[in-house]
């Protein structure tokens, strides 16, 4: 039984196409990297349970998220077509013959369905409106203007819709605007090179870590190696740092850490690509660390990422409970999370919603430092559950309610 996915390592991927012992069958459970991207030898059937993850974005609320979904009658063939490649074959679908019939045409064009912040900032950097702007796939008016309030949030638009200097530059990187805010805040902080080498880890490999199936405890004994407890982007960090160490040895040490080096080797192109960007913008690419100080670089760089990302923020409402900031969702710590602590305030990189909701890859910020990042966006009377408002107040000094009836609202809440 064999593994098949986009960020599978190549050695594995390989085993893929060789063919199977004597008198065994070759079984691929595979994500729809399989619907086109390559072809296998020998495949007779296809087993289609007619589902896919796909990438979700929701304007009102902001968050992106990978859902469980229908594929299109599209995908549904494609799919089928694996089957009989290189000899006659037969393809199982686990649903109905209504069912199939019920499933949209197409696939939705990527654009209807994921975040623009990118896009509209591109588009405001050449003075063109988003809004009028004339789109092969229109994408829905409200995820406009969602990305249009989150880039002044940010601080890459004025009031009056213009682009700021620090929007100009932000717009010089192939990454979210928040993660640009991420890497202009670090060299202020004196920590570039340590943030430059997270987002590139965030943005190429953010699921650098290989767990196989029947060494799945001894990939998660060489997980915790590498581990802070206090943020998983310091993980990434870590395993970062680690791996241009033993550059001249990558191979076997990835091997022996469960690491992918496909992805490491990307993030090693990605962050000298965004350390000449930086550069460029005359920004000191240098780390002003004087001797070794863990704990205070380690605020250093939580400070940088929370930045960009206050955002995508939560907040602890119960024990082992988080509430997301922007749209109220109960969610827990994702068990591939290395945080240990219980912090009251957390910044996270993605919301994935399976049959419940997790966040991934965490780290653990204060309160005030998302105060700092934007006064505008932390007012209370931005958030409609009594939960954040109430800790944002506590940070603010505000109350929009009486204590007692703040407790009042909670206990009915919870």
């Amino acid at each position: 039984v064999l593994p098949l996915f986009s960020s599978l390592p190549s050695s594995a991927i390989q085993k893929v196409f060789q063919d199977p012992p004597p008198n065994k069958r070759k079984i691929v459970l595979a994500t729809n990297v399989a619907e086109t991207s390559i072809t296998i030898d020998g495949i007779v059937y296809v087993v289609d349970p007619g589902f896919a993850k796909q990438k979700v974005y929701n304007p009102r609320n902001r968050v992106e998220s990978l859902q469980v979904a229908p594929v299109s009658a599209a995908s549904a063939v494609q799919r089928s077509g694996r089957a009989g490649r290189t000899r006659a074959g037969i393809t199982y679908r686990l649903y109905t013959k209504d069912a199939f019939e019920g499933l949209t045409a197409m696939t939705y064009p990527e654009i209807l369905r994921s975040n623009l912040n990118s896009v509209v900032l591109q588009l405001r950097t050449l003075s063109m409106n988003p809004v009028q702007f004339d789109f092969l796939d229109p994408p829905p008016p409200e995820t406009v203007m969602r990305a249009l309030e989150c880039l002044l949030y940010l601080g890459a638009l004025d009031q009056t819709g213009q682009v700021t200097k620090f929007g100009k530059a932000m717009s010089v990187f192939p990454l979210d605007p928040e993660l640009s805010r991420t890497l202009l805040a670090a060299p202020d902080l004196g920590v570039a090179q340590e943030v430059l080498a997270i987002v590139a880890m965030v943005s190429a490999a953010a699921n650098c870590f290989v767990r196989p199936l029947n060494k799945a405890r001894e990939a998660d004994q060489a997980k915790r190696r590498f581990e802070a407890e206090e943020s998983d982007h310091l993980t990434l960090l870590n395993v970062y740092t680690e791996y241009m160490i033993h550059n001249n040895n990558s191979q076997q040490w990835c091997w022996e850490n469960f690491l992918n080096e496909r992805s490491l080797q990307s993030a090693a192109k990605a962050k000298e690509q965004l350390e000449r960007l930086l550069e460029q913008q005359g920004y000191s690419t240098k780390s002003k660390r004087i001797g070794f100080d863990y704990y205070g670089q380690s605020i250093a760089i939580r400070k940088a990422i929370a930045q960009g990302n206050f955002m995508f923020s939560a907040v602890e409402c119960k024990r082992a409970t988080y509430l997301t900031t922007k749209d109220n969702v109960e969610v827990k710590l994702h068990p591939s999370c290395g945080v240990r602590t219980r912090p009251t305030w957390l910044i996270y990189n993605e919301l994935v919603i399976t049959t419940k909701a997790f966040i991934r890859t965490v780290t653990q910020v204060e309160g005030s430092w998302l105060l700092e990042s934007s006064p505008n966006y932390f007012t209370p009377d931005h958030f409609a559950n009594d939960v954040v408002s109430y800790e944002i107040a506590k940070l603010t000094g505000e109350h929009k309610k009486s204590r007692s009836a703040m407790n009042t609202n909670l206990r009915q809440a919870y």
